[in-house]
């Protein structure tokens, strides 16, 4: 499982795959991806936006930022921690992502920057 801390702030991913689905002339492979966000330091944080690049070798890359997450800006005290599940649909059996996270410590109003660690995603059947 895919782990990075930065800032006090940890990310883990875990990936799975869900099938496929065909979408218009195209068939895509449905990847779904489950995010815990722990907040190991000693100051409340919100998360405030995401920006993730998702590469497709079939299609190239593609950026995709927005306000937080699911719907969500959660804030975190010292020591809560936020999961939460999305997905990506991706037309190539392997692809990628990674990204960031845009974090406010509410203590002094800085805005600090989260790595999300790179994850693949792999359909199973390609690791044959």
């Amino acid at each position: 499982m895919p782990v990075a801390i930065t800032n006090q702030i940890q990310i883990e991913v875990e990936t799975s795959y869900n099938g496929e689905q065909q979408d218009d002339d195209k068939l895509c492979r449905m990847f779904v991806y489950r995010i815990r966000i722990s907040n190991l330091g000693d100051c409340t944080v919100k998360l405030l936006r995401r920006h993730w690049l998702i590469i497709d070798p079939l299609d190239g890359d593609m950026e995709v930022e927005g306000e937080g997450v699911v719907g969500q800006q959660p804030v975190l005290e010292p020591g809560e921690t936020f999961r939460y599940v999305s997905g990506c649909a991706l037309n190539s059996t392997i692809g990628r992502m990674k990204g960031t996270y845009q974090m406010e410590r509410l203590i002094d109003g800085k805005v600090i920057e989260v790595q999300i660690p790179a994850f693949d995603l792999v359909a199973p059947y390609q690791l044959n």
